[in-house]
């Protein structure tokens, strides 16, 4: 019998939206059907690393521009909306063209809002029900709800309740009829391996903030006299920094699959931004964590602030940032898996017309 065909579609905005479609597009494999995938940029070129078998298609790229300035984010973002409605309407038209190339028998969108298609089922996966942008937060929340609504579900990757990791950003007053959460969705299991490391430090997240960070990392532990793995979070070969340096600090430009859950698993501490992917691997790995929000994302400020006041990570900003600051980690929890492990079966159900 013919496998039905599911596009996964992901926002290239960082690599986290991409990370944590993996547990979905293996799960669509395990469960029968064949996953077309589609993206642009670093987190397509992360999906085809990992599933070099399946067939991947390129998205018109939303191209924005980070900036230099974190400050001026926001107003960045409203003053390239009109451009970005222009790129909502050409990935709806591209999608029209990948249903009839593939025949296409569904649709799971992580955060690309112009991917879907009417006639048939369309899965909008997202943490942000509210989309916090500073005192604006009602307008974008607003918007983003409506966009939610064109979709047949939309996958909330959280628990239900207070015992949440998501907070505000993916719990609204009321839910509605059309949320299902389906648990906490990473693509790393917890395994017990001798530790390796003392520090691992994973970069990640748009550019210039990316590189910003990485050189005061590299500078704040320059003279480490623990273990520590350091991973850029660049999809290249090049550009490893001179091999003259402290021989505890270990460099690489990235790792994928097995090798960086082993990593994770063998250390003892992470150090990462707070983006809500990276917040679903450390509890399904139940790490220790530092966490170094992207500067002018509000979401990431308000996770980290919202972990460091329960008790589980501590955190600080990105320009304020001193090695020293590891110590306050003696007194915080770190992360626990809350389970909840997502029924694929059950979401799928969708796609069966049940």
């Amino acid at each position: 019998m013919k496998k039905k065909r599911i596009l996964v579609a992901v926002l290239n905005w960082g690599l986290g939206h991409a990370t944590r479609c993996i547990p979905i597009i293996k799960a669509l494999v395990t469960n029968g059907y064949e996953p077309i995938l589609a993206s642009d940029g670093a987190a397509l070129a992360l999906l085809k690393k990992e599933f070099p078998e399946l067939l991947a298609e390129e998205l018109p790229s939303y191209n924005i521009d980070y900036g230099d300035s974190p400050n001026f984010l926001k107003w960045k973002l409203f003053l390239e909306s009109p451009r970005i409605m222009k790129v909502i309407k050409a990935e709806k038209e591209y999608t029209r063209l990948l249903v009839e190339k593939y025949n296409l028998n569904g649709i799971i969108s992580d955060n690309r809002l112009g991917v879907r298609y009417k006639h048939l089922k369309c899965v909008f996966i997202t943490h942000q029900l509210n989309v916090l942008s500073g005192n604006t937060t009602w307008l974008s929340s607003k918007l983003h709800q409506k966009y939610i609504r064109k979709f047949d579900e939309c996958w909330v990757p959280d628990l239900p309740g207070s015992r949440n990791l998501s907070g505000v950003l993916g719990h609204l007053k009321k839910t509605p009829e059309e949320v299902k959460y389906m648990g906490l969705l990473s693509r790393f299991s917890k395994i017990d391996l001798p530790q390796k490391y003392k520090f691992m430090i994973i970069l990640s997240g748009p550019e210039p903030q990316r590189s910003f960070l990485e050189k005061i990392l590299l500078k704040e532990f320059k003279n480490i006299s623990e273990k520590t793995l350091f991973v850029r979070g660049v999809l290249d070969e090049s550009n490893l920094i001179s091999k003259e340096h402290n021989p505890n600090l270990i460099l690489k430009n990235y790792l994928f699959g097995k090798d960086l859950e082993e990593a994770l698993n063998s250390s003892e501490t992470i150090v990462c931004r707070s983006g809500y992917t990276s917040i679903l691997d450390l509890s399904k790995l139940e790490k220790k964590a530092f966490l170094i929000p992207t500067p002018g994302q509000f979401e990431q400020e308000y996770l980290a602030e919202r972990l460091e006041k329960l008790g589980i990570a501590p955190s600080c900003s990105q320009d304020d940032f001193k090695i020293s600051k590891l110590k306050s980690l003696k007194s915080f929890s770190g992360f626990r898996d809350f389970g909840g492990v997502p029924d694929f079966r059950s979401l799928f159900a969708l796609f069966e017309g049940k």
